[in-house]
């Protein structure tokens, strides 16, 4: 039984892996096909994610149960969150290095700490306390080569920076909210939701603020929608296999493939402070999967004594 566990967990961290690099490719190619409206770059890359979706959903629960859904309601809430997150971290990729993006982002889990104390009445104790103020120590780092506390106090964030933020808590905002939606919604259904209401808005977006693309943008944001399908279904279904405080140390391993991309593709090189800030950051988030962790371990074992005694 236990090799078998562990054989899952395994499959889920290799899905994970696969789905940080497929998003750190979608947000290369999105830099790569230039100046082209926010908009039309959500459209591309819901409505295109549509086809990795109902293409795996053939061989799961069917195309047909990827539809059903209980609570209609929620995946506009989700779903509306989400594309904030989307419009706000692609206008970020448009404005900041990879990395630079990639760090902010890193974010989320210390900004899903304070929102789930808020929204779920989660008990934030100590440590992890501490870790979410070790974390805005590190964001305080990685704002440094973005003009630092007395830029910002004085003209306020740039749009990138502020952008990738934005984009960051609408992100923990969403992940808080899907642990509610779990209870009675399919992974499949959640991602089919969100996709379509991105492509519906990209769609709206671009009817209003329509700007001729090139056939070579066209190509570009057609993978991005591909790479972004592919990305989001194998980060669905490696949480089928391990648990998210396991799985989520292997996020960080977004910030090596964006410094790897903007550094031969684009020619990026990161500035110190922000690596620095985002070490900083990472550690943070590592510390919090691993109370997560370590708090799931003592209830399940406080359940299996109970079953055991009764």
């Amino acid at each position: 039984m236990a090799v078998g566990i562990v054989h899952h967990a395994y499959r889920g961290i290799v899905l994970k892996l696969t789905a940080t690099f497929f998003f750190s490719l979608m947000y290369a190619v999105i830099k790569l096909s230039g100046d082209v409206p926010i908009g039309e770059v959500i459209f591309f890359r819901c409505f295109f994610a549509l086809i990795p979706l109902f293409a795996l959903s053939a061989f799961t629960i069917g195309p047909a149960h990827v539809i059903r859904t209980a609570r209609p309601s929620w995946h506009i809430v989700r779903s509306a969150a989400g594309v904030a997150s989307m419009f706000l971290n692609f206008g970020a990729v448009q404005r900041l290095q990879l990395a630079d993006v990639t760090a902010f982002s890193f974010v989320a889990p210390i900004f899903a700490v304070i929102l789930a104390a808020l929204m779920l009445r989660e008990r934030v104790g100590p440590y992890r306390g501490f870790a979410v103020v070790m974390g805005f120590v590190g964001i305080l780092l990685m704002l440094e080569p973005h003009g630092g506390l007395t830029h910002i106090a004085t003209s306020g964030f740039s749009s990138g920076t502020a952008m990738a933020m934005g984009g960051a808590f609408f992100s923990a905002f969403v992940v808080v909210y899907i642990r509610q939606m779990s209870s009675t919604e399919t992974s499949e259904a959640i991602v089919f939701y969100f996709m379509s209401v991105g492509s519906l808005v990209g769609l709206v977006s671009m009817l209003l603020w329509f700007v001729p693309l090139s056939l070579e943008q066209i190509a570009l944001l057609t993978i991005c929608g591909l790479l972004g399908g592919l990305g989001q279904m194998a980060m669905t279904y490696s949480y089928r296999y391990a648990e998210p405080s396991l799985l989520a140390p292997f996020d960080y391993l977004g910030m090596v493939w964006a410094v790897l991309l903007g550094y031969f593709v684009f020619g990026e090189i990161p500035e110190h402070m922000v690596i620095i800030g985002s070490v900083v950051v990472i550690v943070a988030g590592l510390f919090i999967a691993w109370r997560e962790r370590k708090h799931h371990r003592i209830i399940a074992s406080v359940s299996d004594s109970s079953l055991s005694a009764s």
